[in-house]
């Protein structure tokens, strides 16, 4: 239970920053709220759904909760005739949640590392030392979300490609500290989580391309 509130606290920090972009971007209005719900509708529903698939147990997974609030945005966007791309919204909101939600789960107990006796910032968990990596990820996060919000105020990126860099660092970040996740489910050499940051990065690594080809086509206009 004590987890609970920063849980509420990471939600209630990335509606906040989905919100301030709207604004930043001209697009703070009812629809783009109904968009923003669906998303966290549709992560939240779908976080729930994969973690179970994959481990069989309750629980919640960043990487389901990503791609359901994506199809729940899509959707939602054609529901209400949106044609302007929302994605950037998102793009500070998801490693602002994620960085407070961390702590959250460390507080919690779940998403702990492999036992690490030798480490001088190991933390006591489930009767051994181990990595926090909980507070790793938050950091890596936190850092995800301060190199976004530099590149958008400064406009160091194409327009509408920030939310496909913020997954690209999100991949990276997961893949790196999931090697010093306990328990992670394997397929081959690698966790079923490396393996969808790879698929990830992937698909990320493609939309950012596109965003730069339309602003390198607009800009020659």
């Amino acid at each position: 239970m004590i987890a609970a509130p920063v849980y509420a606290l990471a939600y209630a920090t990335a509606a906040a920053i989905f919100w301030w972009m709207a604004r930043r971007r001209g697009m703070a209005n009812s629809d783009t709220l109904r968009v923003m719900f669906a998303g966290l509708i549709g992560g939240l529903a779908c976080a729930n759904l994969v973690q179970l698939f994959a481990t069989g147990l309750p629980g919640k997974t960043i990487e389901g909760g990503i791609i359901g609030g994506w199809i729940a945005v899509e959707f939602a966007k054609r529901r209400f005739g949106i044609t302007r791309s929302t994605g950037d919204l998102f793009a500070l909101a998801i490693p602002a949640g994620e960085a407070i939600g961390r702590i959250a789960c460390f507080l919690g107990g779940c998403c702990y590392g492999k036992v690490a006796t030798g480490l001088a910032w190991a933390v006591q968990e489930h009767g051994a030392l181990r990595h926090p990596t909980q507070l790793y990820l938050s950091f890596g996060a936190a850092l995800c979300f301060g190199l976004l919000l530099l590149a958008e105020r400064r406009k160091l990126l194409p327009e509408n490609s920030l939310f496909a860099v913020s997954g690209m660092l999100f991949c990276i970040d997961r893949f790196v500290i999931e090697f010093f996740r306990e328990g992670a489910t394997t397929l081959g050499p690698m966790t079923l989580a490396q393996l969808g940051c790879c698929l990830g990065f992937a698909v990320f690594a493609t939309l950012f391309m596109r965003a730069a080809a339309r602003s390198r086509t607009a800009f020659a206009r």
